[in-house]
């Protein structure tokens, strides 16, 4: 209802089957479609429906969750131990009040549009206000601690004193947290709550508040900034998560800063760009003429050159700006060995055997092709590759 509430498309749709009891609900599911169990701390709670039904596949090719009305209460740390009761004599209130927060404990009946809001979510919201529903919230489930600083972050809200003292008197507990769900993502959407948080419109205000409570200095000890205005910058310019991860870990050394992305198991690809982005900001940046650009392409590769000149205008380095441009428009010239209008096989035909020296030619008619481009020609660069082979 949130979303809906805020005039927002809704990312998926769950729904609350109040009066049944789980069995019953699985056997009503079952002839419309594939059914799986949904599962929480190895108990189940609800099912997930994959449609027979083509149109309604379309709309929810994730599936749509349905459960019997259920309560939760942590009988050890984290999400480790859980004691969970789903019963049709469970009412919705009873099930809303193990939502996090008030924002996220809103339904709405579906025969007749009535919102269910014991908790004054809807007031909440419009206040954009961050609450607890309950003040056990984030010792129960320590991920919620990330989760309230994302929604900080997408939704530029502000928590009220209560839920920034629940915050700060739990923030060691979000080491209980799997890196994943931190990071990496075990989420539909493969990304974790850093990483929503990142990609949100207002992360300086959600990582200030991180380092208000200690969360931050919990998930990233090793992070020294307490300036995150870098990190807005990247944001207020839609910059892509890569970006954003290298401006908010800009003043670590590559080798830190690839130890830190593993630990928080964000995909191997996505580790080496973010620290070739590091790295890189540290080099001094060229004169913006056409031939630099080229060779810069070249040399980084023109994802992490881009990458850099725009961690490096979001730091505020002026000439970075002219230097992005310069960057963007030598991008559709050739400065790879991909572009080059001969491959390995026209060497062959040219007498050049199998073998590393492939490779050595192909790199030196580069060389020569960003210098200039006029040169990327078939019948040029052959006559150019009978020199060398």
């Amino acid at each position: 209802m949130r979303d809906e509430l805020l005039g927002r498309p809704a990312k998926d749709q769950d729904f609350v089957v109040p009066g049944v009891g789980y069995e019953e609900l699985r056997e009503a599911l079952a002839p419309h479609g594939r059914v799986e169990d949904l599962e929480v701390a190895g108990r189940r709670v609800g099912l997930r429906l994959y449609p027979n039904d083509r149109a309604l596949r379309s709309l929810a090719p994730a599936g749509i969750e349905f459960a019997p009305p259920r309560t939760e209460r942590s009988t050890g740390p984290g999400r480790h131990d859980f004691e969970i009761v789903a019963s049709p004599e469970i009412s919705l209130q009873q099930d809303m009040a193990r939502r996090d927060f008030t924002i996220n404990a809103i339904a709405k009946r579906l025969e007749t549009g009535e919102l269910l809001d014991p908790f004054g979510g809807q007031d909440d919201l419009r206040a954009r206000v961050l609450r607890t529903v309950s003040p056990d919230s984030f010792r129960e489930d320590p991920l919620r601690l990330v989760r309230g600083l994302r929604f900080v972050s997408e939704h530029d809200l502000d928590p009220d004193e209560q839920t920034v003292a629940q915050m700060r008197e739990n923030a060691d507990s979000v080491g209980l947290v799997s890196a994943e769900r931190v990071g990496g993502g075990l989420s539909a959407d493969g990304m974790g709550e850093l990483s929503k948080l990142l990609l949100g419109t207002h992360p300086a205000k959600a990582l200030r508040l991180a380092a208000e409570t200690d969360v931050l200095g919990e998930l990233l000890p090793e992070l020294q900034a307490d300036d995150f205005a870098v990190v807005q910058a990247t944001a207020d310019a839609g910059d892509p998560l890569a970006v954003r991860l290298a401006a908010l870990l800009r003043e670590l050394d590559a080798e830190t800063t690839r130890a830190v992305l593993r630990r928080l198991r964000y995909p191997t690809r996505l580790v080496r760009r973010v620290a070739r982005a590091v790295e890189g900001r540290r080099d001094p940046v060229p004169d913006a003429e056409p031939l630099a650009a080229r060779r810069t392409l070249a040399r980084y590769g023109e994802e992490t050159a881009l990458d850099v000149a725009r961690v490096r205008l979001a730091a505020g380095d002026d000439a970075a700006r002219t230097w992005l441009g310069a960057l963007e428009g030598a991008s559709g010239a050739p400065h790879r060995v991909a572009d080059l209008a001969i491959d390995g096989g026209d060497l062959r035909e040219l007498g050049l055997a199998e073998g590393p020296r492939v490779g050595e030619v192909l790199a030196t008619l580069l060389e020569r092709v960003v210098d200039d481009p006029s040169l990327n020609a078939r019948d040029r660069l052959i006559e150019q590759a009978k020199e060398l082979v």
